[in-house]
């Protein structure tokens, strides 16, 4: 009689995913999301948001392709990237158990400069959180200003 093992990627110690099976939440309840180009991995992580998150996802992308057109989209270390093409990210965003974490890369260059700082000089976040208002008229100004900024090549 043979046993059956169960493998597991032996970076992150989960069990790898079924075809079709819903996305693990990680710490935070972020989602796990293959890395990848393009609005359909975005699109993904979007709908593996939880709760009251997903709505902010949406909200978040349909702001920055409102004001970006010509956006491109990318998953990367299970969070949704927004740049301008070939010129690199200007914007991240991650879910944490109490908030959406907004990173824009070169947030000292915008103004006014984003509440949140970072431990990188030139980044700074934006928390938000369930009972917050979305500050459209802010977010849509800097994802502007930070989309006119030379992105970060990651």
């Amino acid at each position: 009689m043979t046993k059956k093992t169960r493998t597991t990627d032996a970076a992150s110690k989960t069990p790898p995913a079924k075809k079709g099976s819903a996305p693990v939440l990680l710490s935070g309840g972020n989602p796990q999301i293959p890395k990848g180009e393009g609005d359909g991995p975005v699109q993904a992580y979007i709908a593996a948001m939880p709760g009251w998150k997903q709505e902010i996802g949406r909200k978040l992308d349909a702001l920055v392709v409102a004001v970006v057109p010509d956006v491109a989209k990318a998953v990367k270390w299970n969070s949704p990237f927004y740049g301008v093409p070939g010129e690199g990210w200007f914007l991240s965003y991650h879910c944490f158990t109490k908030y959406v974490k907004v990173t824009f890369f070169r947030g000292t260059s915008l103004t006014p400069v984003p509440p949140g700082t970072s431990k990188t000089p030139e980044v700074r976040y934006l928390d938000i959180r369930e009972d917050d208002p979305f500050d459209e008229a802010q977010i849509r100004d800097w994802v502007r200003q930070a989309s006119a900024l030379p992105g970060e090549k990651l």
